[in-house]
C-alpha cells in the first residue's frame, strides 16, 4: 500500500521535472491521483509513464497558452496548446462554471488537449456551486462500431455530477464502451483473459484474449453485440466525439491521436490534438436549489430502499467510488507490481526516489 501522500508528492516531481509550472504540476497531480482514490486504477498514476513518454515525442506542451478562441455569454471554444489534459480541462470546467453564473448555463468545448484522466473529477468541479457537471472527452480510436470491423471510436467516457442536500452527490462517471481500455490494461499486467463481451478479434468474432487489439480487435460499444443493445452504446460514443471534436475543431473518430507515443499520429489530420466538452447547470436557473437538493435527497433515498435480490443492494452512482475514497485516504492505495516496476523506472530517470 502507498499512501496518497506519497503518490502525490511523486506525480508532482514527475510533472515539475518534465517542465510544468508548480500550479500546473499541482493540479495535474491531483487531477491523476483522484482516479486511483476513487478506484478507478486504469486512470491513475499507472498512466503517469504514459504521460512522460507523450512529452518526450514532443506531444505534450508542459507550459500551454490555455486561451478561448471563440465565446459567447454562455459558450466559448478553447484551445489546449497541447498542453496536458489534466490541466486543460479543468481550466475549462471553471470556464464553464463562471459562465453559468452569469447566465444560469455554461458550455465549453476544447480542442488541442491530450487525455484528462477521469471524467468525473471535472463534473464534480460543480458540485460546490450548486451546479449540475456535465463532462466528456473523445479518446484514441480503439471501439468498433457495431457491425464495423475497423475501429473508428475511443472509449468516450461522460460524467455527470449532481449535488443533493443531506445525502452525498449523484455521480455517473462511465465509458460509453462495455470496459474501458484501462480495465483491459489491467488484465493484460496480470495476464488475466477478458470477460465475454468486451472484445471482438479482426474478423469480428467476440473473444476473451486480453491482448487482442494488439492483434487487429477492437473494443466492443456498450452492450457488446446488437442483441444487447450495442447500437445505443454506439450512439452514446459517437455524441460524446462529435460534440468533444466537430464543435471544437479537434481531430475526431479514427483520427483522434494515441495515448501512447510509439503508435503513429494518423495522416492528415482533421482537427487540432484530442477534444473535451463540458456543461454547467446553475440549479438556481431552474428552481430554488434547496427544493432540488431535498428532492434529490428523497430520490436517493428511494432508490437506496429499492428491494434488491439476494445478497445486493441497491447503489446511487458514485456510491462504490466514494466509499472507495474513504477507505484508500486511511488504508493507502495498491498498485500492482508492473505499476511500480514502471515508476521505479521513471524515478530513475529523472533521479528521483519512489
Amino acid at each position: 500500500m502507498y499512501s496518497y501522500h506519497q503518490l502525490f508528492e511523486f506525480s508532482k516531481k514527475i510533472f515539475l521535472s518534465i517542465g510544468c509550472t508548480e500550479t500546473h504540476a499541482t493540479l495535474a497531480a491531483k487531477v491523476l491521483l483522484s482516479a486511483d482514490l476513487r478506484g478507478i486504477d486504469s486512470h491513475g498514476i499507472a498512466r503517469l509513464p504514459g504521460y512522460v513518454r507523450l512529452w518526450e515525442a514532443q506531444r505534450i506542451n508542459p507550459k500551454p497558452h490555455i486561451h478561448i478562441t471563440y465565446q459567447t455569454p454562455s459558450t466559448a471554444v478553447v484551445d489546449g496548446d497541447s498542453g496536458l489534459g489534466l490541466v486543460v480541462a479543468p481550466h475549462a470546467m471553471q470556464i464553464a462554471i463562471e459562465k453559468a453564473k452569469t447566465c444560469g448555463t455554461g458550455w465549453v468545448a476544447v480542442r488541442n488537449s491530450n487525455h484528462y484522466g477521469i471524467a468525473g473529477y471535472h463534473a464534480m468541479m460543480a458540485l460546490e456551486h450548486d451546479m449540475i457537471g456535465i463532462s466528456m472527452t473523445n479518446a484514441s480510436p480503439l471501439v468498433a462500431p457495431t457491425f464495423s470491423l475497423e475501429r473508428l471510436l475511443g472509449t468516450n467516457p461522460i460524467a455527470v455530477a449532481i449535488p443533493a442536500h443531506k445525502e452525498p452527490p449523484f455521480v455517473a462517471d462511465f465509458a460509453t464502451t462495455t470496459a474501458a481500455n484501462g480495465k483491459l490494461e489491467i488484465l493484460q499486467r496480470k495476464n488475466s483473459d477478458a470477460p465475454l463481451g468486451w472484445i471482438q478479434d479482426k474478423h469480428g468474432n467476440a473473444t476473451t484474449d486480453a491482448h487482442a487489439l494488439k492483434n487487429g480487435g477492437a473494443l466492443l460499444p456498450l452492450g457488446s453485440d446488437r442483441e444487447h443493445g450495442s447500437h445505443k452504446g454506439y450512439c452514446l460514443g459517437s455524441i460524446v466525439d462529435i460534440l468533444s471534436s466537430i464543435l471544437s475543431g479537434a481531430n475526431f473518430g479514427p483520427w483522434v491521436p494515441p495515448f501512447v507515443s510509439f503508435l503513429p499520429l494518423p495522416e492528415n489530420p482533421v482537427g487540432k490534438g484530442i477534444g473535451h466538452f463540458f456543461g454547467a447547470m446553475r440549479i438556481d436557473a431552474f428552481r430554488p436549489a434547496d427544493e432540488f437538493k431535498s428532492n434529490m435527497d428523497m430520490w436517493i433515498r428511494r432508490f437506496r430502499s429499492a428491494r434488491a435480490v439476494d445478497g445486493e443492494k441497491v447503489l446511487i452512482p458514485g456510491d462504490p467510488e466514494r466509499e472507495m475514497e474513504m477507505q484508500r485516504m486511511k488504508k493507502g492505495i495498491p498498485l500492482l507490481e508492473p505499476v511500480v516496476k514502471d515508476l521505479n523506472e521513471l524515478a530513475q530517470k529523472f533521479g528521483l526516489n519512489f
